[in-house]
């Protein structure tokens, strides 16, 4: 958690383009998603317009509770917490966010079983806001 918090720090577009891959199920990169982030950020200084949506399309796949509403107000107010809580959401939910979408679904289709230490952590309460 520590590191994926300074890295969301320092360099938000990385933890975006990590999420983004993800909830986008591998249809773009990480590197795309992170640059195209970076590009909002520099264009209009505000990247939690295009990254709110983000957290929306990720509660609806899981079924988390919320609304359009508060996903912006939580990415408009503490943009790296709710980018720091949506990271962690998939890591709960069994994603190993380094390698990707295809390679979390590699390392499933081949049936590899996560040892004791990459295991994901027990399941905590699902973000609320």
């Amino acid at each position: 958690m520590f590191v994926s918090g300074c890295i969301t720090y320092w360099c938000p577009c990385v933890t975006f383009g990590r999420v983004a891959e993800i909830v986008d199920r591998g249809s773009t990169s990480c590197g795309a998603s992170g640059a195209l982030y970076a590009l909002v950020c520099c264009l209009i200084g505000c990247g939690c317009l295009y990254s709110c949506f983000y957290r929306s399309k990720m509660r609806r796949q899981f079924n988390l509770k919320g609304s359009d509403c508060t996903d912006c107000l939580t990415h408009c107010f503490c943009e790296p917490c709710a980018l720091c809580q949506e990271y962690r959401e998939l890591e709960n939910k069994g994603f190993d966010m380094h390698i990707g979408w295809h390679g979390n679904v590699e390392q499933r289709s081949r049936g590899i079983a996560m040892s004791a230490a990459a295991a994901a952590p027990p399941p905590q309460p699902p973000m609320t806001r």
